[in-house]
């Protein structure tokens, strides 16, 4: 179940032509300035202070890989707990712009949970602790504490 919050269309045309009605652009282009950069920071105490920076909740010995994509129009609604692991290139998104109405949820990563690599977490989703996400998934449900989420593809 994904614990989304909808909103109506500032206009007649799609919402994401809409998106600096939703958020501030100053906030935004700030955001995407400095998570781009966290992206390519191999510090990271230094790379989880500057995520905090932004309102992101970011636990104890939270460890995120290089070219990880946050959020950048609702980081503060993302959470990564204690030691949870974010692997190379993995996204995690709070929003949905659709063409009739945008979304947004909070993404809550548990403590111990480890997200593989290019794996993409959407708004509204909540993974549990000691949880663990297959590489190339993409999580549009909740995952419970524990388990393990892997979303596999046979090409024939």
């Amino acid at each position: 179940m994904r614990r989304l919050t909808t909103h109506p269309p500032f206009s007649s045309s799609n919402t994401l032509w809409d998106w600096h009605r939703a958020v501030n652009p100053v906030k935004v282009m700030a955001h995407f300035c400095v998570l781009e950069f966290c992206k390519c920071v191999p510090h990271l105490g230094l790379k989880n202070s500057i995520y905090r920076f932004t309102g992101m909740k970011v636990g104890k010995n939270a460890a995120i890989a290089p070219n990880v994509t946050i959020d950048f129009f609702y980081p503060e609604l993302i959470t990564i707990g204690d030691n949870a692991i974010i692997g190379y290139g993995a996204t995690i998104l709070a929003h949905e712009f659709l063409t009739d109405c945008y979304k947004t949820g909070e993404v809550v990563i548990g403590d111990n949970a480890m997200v593989g690599a290019n794996a993409t977490i959407l708004a509204g989703v909540r993974i549990g602790k000691g949880a663990k996400i297959g590489a190339g998934s993409t999580v549009s449900c909740d995952v419970p504490d524990g388990k393990t989420f892997v979303m596999a593809h046979r090409i024939e």
